[in-house]
């Protein structure tokens, strides 16, 4: 679970494009220190964030969020395209 007070650390301005499987479980990264983006690493543990897990529901591109901004966590909705440098 995420704390409403942290912000979590912008990995990328942007969204992983990542070929999934239908049925397969990924865990993407919510604090963005992992160094296995966009899934976790386990770098989260002393961060107040969780993992999100996400089931693929068909074969496929996903976009997953690379600033961690997101409302659609663990997908892309556009966030990164109003952040500021």
């Amino acid at each position: 679970m995420e704390n409403e007070n942290t912000k979590a650390t912008i990995a990328k301005k942007g969204s992983y494009i990542v070929e999934v499987e239908e049925g397969k479980k990924y865990f993407w990264c919510a604090c963005g220190l992992s160094q296995r983006q966009p899934f976790c690493d386990g770098s989260h543990k002393a961060t107040g964030f969780s993992t999100i897990p996400y089931i693929a529901t068909k074969s496929g591109k996903v976009y997953f969020c690379g600033c961690k901004q997101s409302s659609e966590k663990p997908l892309c909705d556009g966030t990164h395209n109003r952040l500021i440098d």
